[in-house]
């Protein structure tokens, strides 16, 4: 049975969307604020957190930088905080998704349901992906094509590990350029591109089938993946 956190300290709240993912065959457990629910998910990572931001001891956006620093469990926003500027601070953050309130619970449901859905490749509870016979330690910043290892430069790593810690995604020439070379780089994204074309070379055995790294023309660069 898949788990769901939620993190919320309103009681009422808490109650409603608790009934109503059990309705959903969910198993449900809840912590009240932020450091609570960081000891809840160390004890028993769930499949999913609905995570507030506005809690006592740690406010929800420190709580999800901490969840990212250990592991990729989808994370939901579910907040009173509707401004731009907080939704874009959670999505950048690493949340799989955004809602404010007030909210209907089954809409909810359905949005947990629907990030669930996505493929999830990290192998276990560690920064480890599979991707076919492409295997990535994000933590050790290390890659295994076929069981061999893929050797990279430091800059091309980083290019490909910000690609698949987003599969399927675009990410645009600015984005790789703000998050891999920083914002103080003041050279050519043709960078990019170079970077890129390195990279299919080293993973020229890389079954097609399994995935490949796209380019959307105009647009950016994908990690695509089966």
């Amino acid at each position: 049975m898949q788990s769901i956190l939620i993190v919320e300290d309103e009681e009422a709240i808490a109650r409603v969307l608790s009934a109503y993912l059990r309705k959903a065959g969910f198993h449900v457990t809840r912590a009240a604020d932020g450091r609570s629910a960081l000891d809840t998910f160390e004890e028993a990572p769930p499949s999913l957190v609905l995570l507030d931001i506005m809690l006592p001891e740690m406010d929800g956006f420190e709580l999800l930088q901490l969840i990212r620093e250990r592991s990729s469990c989808p994370v939901i926003m579910l907040t009173a905080r509707d401004g731009i500027n907080d939704r874009l601070a959670g999505l950048d953050g690493g949340a799989d998704d955004y809602m404010s309130k007030p909210f209907i619970p089954e809409e909810v449901v359905a949005r947990v349901k629907a990030v669930l859905r996505r493929p999830s490749q990290w192998s276990d509870g560690s920064r480890k992906r599979h991707f076919g016979s492409l295997f990535i330690d994000f933590s050790a910043r290390s890659i295994f094509l076929n069981g061999a290892e893929v050797s990279l430069s430091p800059r091309d790593m980083s290019v490909l590990l910000f690609l698949a810690e987003r599969p399927n995604q675009i990410c645009t020439r600015d984005q790789l350029l703000e998050h891999v070379w920083e914002m103080d780089y003041d050279g050519s994204d043709r960078a990019v591109d170079l970077s890129i074309k390195r990279l299919r070379q080293a993973l020229s055995h890389w079954p097609e089938r399994e995935g490949e790294i796209r380019t959307l023309r105009g647009t950016g660069y994908q990690l695509w993946t089966t």
